[in-house]
């Protein structure tokens, strides 16, 4: 079975950088495109990120877009999640997810998720 494991949360500084990886275990990705979405606490899961199967295409929300970048590598079965110029409104837990539906930025259209790896950005 498909499992999903993120790393590489902290706390940062408002302006710096972070890079989140999510590793997948048990399973393929074939087929799978991929995504990051965070979740503050009271609010609903926020599509972030997403990636194709191919990686060829990528999407972002216009609040990270120029600042964030998604990345995968099928060979190492991983994805990841570089983050610069973080603001204190991108603090919340990043979950990495995947779907069969590729370019997807509905949580509900995800099957499989990550447990989560916490980001905060002091001001």
């Amino acid at each position: 079975q498909l499992q999903l494991v993120e790393f590489g949360g902290g706390l940062v500084q408002a302006g710096g950088s972070l890079r989140l990886s999510c590793a997948a275990s048990g399973y393929t990705l074939s087929g799978y495109a991929m995504g990051w979405f965070r979740q503050s606490p009271g609010k609903e899961r926020e599509f972030v990120a997403g990636i194709n199967w191919s990686g060829g295409a990528t999407y972002y929300a216009d609040s990270v877009k120029g600042r964030f970048t998604i990345s995968r590598d099928n060979v190492r079965r991983t994805m990841s999640l570089q983050m610069n110029s973080l603001k204190p409104e991108d603090t919340a837990t990043y979950y990495c997810g995947t779907t069969h539906i590729s370019g997807s930025f509905r949580a509900a259209e995800y099957d499989r998720w990550g447990q989560g790896t916490q980001v905060t950005v002091s001001s």
